[in-house]
């Protein structure tokens, strides 16, 4: 394929195709928040102090409450719509103000998603009307200061005493306190508090029960401890706090009791036996608040792409030799780098973010998932809400720099969404340890489907014949078997952009690594060796395992995506930016591609030149690709990216915030 073949591939490139194609099966969803957050209440502010932003950000609430958004989460049969699709792309969409976002997670999301999952018709009954009105305000309180990630050893305890058929809920020392508890520290009135759960004078793993904080005059409950977290580097209008519990006694019937229940005796009984089975359950029930972060990571990464690309189309610096004028940062290359390779992933994981919530809404409110579908659910979240957040982070840095002074200004919106984002990367799951559930996920998978490994098993797995059968395809399974047996070999004559090609070559690299840190990880079966030093050294490996099948992945979606956009215009400028895509994702890590001789050195620099290529040619449709997101001007609200006018102003003071 020629650049000229390639340049015109995305001649008549509609924008209004782009968007559809993007809305996607919410469309109807994306649409209502474009009308609905609008006005004064909506506008994105800076600058607030910390009780105006929680005040106004209680205000938004309250509006939103009298709309249908609330109800898409719950039950039909409790004034809900059964739409929890509906419900995370809603959450998605709240990029007007992030602590917004936050604040509807908290309340709708996470306290109400956990009374509907984990309760049973009693708990619907009594409070799931009040959670979507807001008249119940509700708190999630899973975190300890002492444990965060190891949900499985919180050290709260609720102890039941069947004299008076209450549970006692207690936190026995300051590391069992919850920490960072969102609409603790102001508004809530009822929290779901996870503890260990004590009854017959044995310990039943970790449960939730329904514990109030505040009585109606917002004051604390006797037993109930708050403290203000206070203010942070960002998310202002969320009101974090810290729980203690000084021996609070609650009813019986406060325990959500879907997947455990304790009579009046006190004996326990569950539908699971298994006390670990019946942990990982209850916890994958609630992965709608994992994947509801992904997507409003990026969101916020499209916003700032949003003000970044509109600013390099308006900024001129340095003159063009011969002709009087100044050149539009975006036509350096330079800048083309930094944001056009960011932009073609966040289109990747838009993609991705897509089938996952579909995956998510089809099991919830269709056939449920088997046991091997919902650890391929949970897997897959882990894996997107890791590297959307990631990418997050260092796009709207990138995007920061990009903008030059004018990018460090409040009214820019780019540091209050570099501020309000950085935390994505560690509430609901630290990264890192998202990253290894991820690998523990697909060597799961290879244990089930090959068992210990015998010598015969470990002979075939060095031939490397069975991972053809381990690597789950997305639901561009027969599109890419497809293209992978049509795939050239990787002699230096194969095209580049050939799709095939490149899906070949992440799941060569998925496999690969995969394998070699199963053979790594095997040593930990063997006779006197210490398993937690064999997995601790490997972790390197655990995280490479991780990201190499993220990237594959988000590779698939984006297929899936172009093959079905009808318009040609809008599916051949997304062949090209998934082009850039796959090639800026293996440029990034072409050390291990040579390392590993699947690029030879040759090949590894015209793979740089291609991605050069791409960005020359993606350059004329920067701004339709960041337009296609249907981010109002109004939840952007930067000036430098609202007009030429304001630009101009713009740069004139930062211009003069730089030379002082």
């Amino acid at each position: 394929m020629t650049d000229i073949d390639v340049a015109d591939k995305v001649e008549g490139a509609d924008v209004a195709a782009l968007r559809e194609l993007l809305d996607g099966r919410w469309a109807h969803v994306r649409r209502q928040a474009r009308e609905m957050l609008r006005g004064e209440l909506f506008a994105p502010v800076h600058g607030l102090d910390v009780e105006a932003h929680r005040a106004r950000v209680a205000e938004q609430l309250r509006a939103i409450a009298g709309t249908e958004v609330p109800g898409y989460g719950f039950s039909s049969e409790y004034g809900g719509s059964d739409d929890v699709g509906g419900s995370v792309v809603a959450f998605e969409m709240l990029v007007c103000d992030l602590s917004l976002m936050v604040k509807v997670g908290v309340q709708w999301g996470l306290f109400g998603g956990a009374v509907q999952a984990l309760g049973t018709e009693r708990h619907h009954a009594a409070h799931l009307r009040d959670v979507m009105s807001v008249e119940l305000p509700g708190c999630f309180a899973m975190t300890e200061t002492g444990h965060g990630s190891d949900v499985q050893r919180l050290r709260t305890t609720a102890v039941y005493d069947p004299g008076t058929e209450e549970f006692v809920v207690h936190t026995p020392d300051d590391a069992a306190r919850k920490d960072y508890i969102g609409n603790a520290a102001r508004d809530g009135r009822m929290a779901v508090v996870f503890a260990q759960l004590f009854s017959g004078g044995q310990g039943r793993g970790v449960h939730a029960l329904l514990v109030p904080i505040r009585d109606g005059r917002g004051r604390p409950t006797p037993g109930v401890h708050i403290e203000d977290c206070g203010h942070k580097a960002g998310l202002n209008g969320v009101d974090n706090g810290r729980l203690r519990f000084d021996g609070v006694r609650v009813p019986r019937t406060a325990l959500l009791n879907r997947y455990g229940d304790v009579a009046a005796d006190g004996s326990y009984s569950s539908p699971i036996d298994s006390p670990n089975r019946r942990f990982f359950t209850m916890l994958g029930t609630l992965v709608r608040g994992r994947i509801s972060v992904a997507g409003g990571a990026g969101t916020a990464a499209k916003a700032a792409l949003a003000i970044a690309v509109r600013y390099g189309e308006a900024r001129r610096q340095f003159g063009r030799p011969g002709t009087g004028e100044e050149v539009r940062i975006m036509d350096y290359l330079a800048h083309q780098r930094r944001l056009l390779p960011a932009l073609a992933k966040s289109y990747a994981l838009h993609f991705a973010q897509e089938e996952l919530v579909s995956r998510l809404h089809d099991g919830w409110t269709g056939e449920p998932l088997d046991e091997h579908g919902q650890r391929e659910l949970e897997s897959r979240a882990a894996g997107l809400k890791a590297v959307s957040t990631w990418h997050a982070t260092d796009v709207i840095q990138t995007c920061r720099e990009a903008c030059g002074g004018a990018g460090y200004l409040s009214e820019n919106r780019l540091p209050q969404l570099k501020a309000d984002t950085d935390v994505f990367t560690t509430f609901e799951g630290d990264n890192t340890v998202l990253l290894q559930l991820v690998a523990k996920s697909l060597l799961t998978n290879y244990r089930d489907e090959f068992g210990s490994l015998d010598t015969l098993g470990m002979a075939r797995f060095v031939a490397g014949q069975f991972f053809e059968t381990v690597i789950e395809r997305t639901a561009a399974r027969s599109i890419i078997e497809r293209l992978v047996d049509a795939a050239p070999g990787r002699g230096e004559g194969g095209d580049l952009y050939d799709r095939g090609w490149q899906c070949k070559l992440l799941e060569d690299r998925e496999e690969h690594v995969l394998e070699g840190l199963a053979r790594r990880l095997r040593r930990a079966g063997a006779d006197g060796v210490d398993a937690f030093e064999v997995f601790n050294n490997a972790q390197d490996h655990v995280l490479r395992a991780g990201r190499a099948h993220v990237d594959r992945v988000l590779l698939e979606a984006f297929v899936a995506a172009v093959d079905r956009c009808s318009d040609p215009g809008a599916r051949a400028l997304l062949d090209q930016v998934c082009d850039l895509y796959v090639l800026s994702t293996i440029e990034a890590d072409r050390a291990w591609f040579l390392e590993h001789e699947r690029l030879t050195p040759a090949r590894a620099k015209a793979v740089t030149s291609a991605v050069n290529a791409l960005c020359r040619r993606l350059r004329p449709h920067a701004r339709d690709l960041v337009d296609a997101f249907g981010l109002d001007d109004a939840w952007l609200a930067a000036p430098i990216a609202l007009g030429a006018e304001a630009t101009r102003q713009q740069t004139q003071r930062a211009a003069m915030a730089e030379t002082d």
